[in-house]
């Protein structure tokens, strides 16, 4: 009798839960959890009774909500199950956008390329090169310019050719666009920076004594950016590292182009030099 008492408790005691098994269970009871929610509120459950135009509406809600996360799904899985049609090419489009809003720009840009190749004469054709540039624009000057106000000039401006070439392409094709006026003023913007970048360059090189690349660039400034404000900036520069090499017409045109179409410029009043690269580039007290 005491064997089988003995034996029973010792059954007992065997099949009690400890208080680490009860811990896992409920590790694995949240973990489950959350796992659900994730699910249901990140990406949602595909319906398979659903049809293009009601997915199409659920898409373009949460895209219009803010809720580019989920757009993103909705969209991916529209274009999936009905990869043909209307909805589909709209959905390609919107899905663009919604990558550039959720800051995923280099798939903004993959999508925006996939629907200029498959759809070239769309309706729409014209908003996908000016969000093409739109991406590229943005990604120009970045978080920490925006936040800091960095002169972009100063960087590599990869981005801002990218962004050109977008918008001019939209100008060049679709003249008549809604977005052409936009799209024109971003333009001028670039032109301007992209210029001010080369002559940054230019300067660099010529306090570093490299007076051959310093003409060099500030030539390609006045061959390609015309009428951009830092085209004298560029003559001056030409003249003074002309005068370095001891090229002594070359430098001699330079400044007389520059007294012909920049009358004030201060190079001819002899200010520009000893206002020096720095100080223009922080013109504060």
């Amino acid at each position: 009798m005491s064997e089988k008492r003995s034996l029973h408790s010792t059954l007992s005691r065997s099949h009690k839960p400890s208080p680490a098994r009860f811990a896992q269970l409920g590790l694995i009871l949240l973990l489950a959890a959350l796992l659900g929610a994730c699910g249901s509120d990140g990406e949602e459950r595909e319906d398979n009774t659903i049809t293009a135009s009601e997915l199409y509406e659920r898409s373009k809600q949460s895209l219009d909500n803010g809720s580019y996360d989920r757009a993103i799904f909705q969209y991916r899985q529209l274009q999936s199950r009905f990869p043909f049609g209307r909805y589909a090419e709209q959905a390609q489009l919107e899905l663009a956008y919604a990558y550039y809003k959720n800051f995923e720009p280099d798939l903004a840009v993959t999508t925006l390329d996939r629907f200029l190749r498959t759809y070239p004469t769309h309706e729409h054709a014209d908003y996908a090169h000016y969000l093409k540039g739109l991406v590229s624009f943005s990604r120009n000057r970045g978080l920490l310019g925006r936040l800091l106000n960095v002169d972009s000039s100063t960087r590599d401006l990869e981005f801002a050719r990218a962004s050109f070439a977008a918008f001019g392409e939209l100008v060049q094709r679709y003249p008549n666009s809604q977005y052409v006026e936009d799209a024109r003023e971003r333009m001028l913007f670039l032109r301007n920076e992209m210029a001010g970048y080369e002559i940054a360059v230019a300067e660099y090189y010529y306090r570093r004594r490299a007076y051959v690349a310093s003409a060099n660039r500030a030539k390609y400034v006045v061959e390609n950016f015309q009428e951009a404000p830092q085209a004298g900036d560029a003559l001056a520069l030409m003249s003074q590292a002309y005068d370095k090499l001891e090229l002594a017409q070359l430098s001699e045109d330079a400044y007389r182009v520059l007294k012909i179409n920049y009358p004030e410029h201060p190079y001819l009043t002899g200010r520009y030099e000893s206002e020096g690269w720095l100080a223009r580039l922080w013109p504060f007290d």
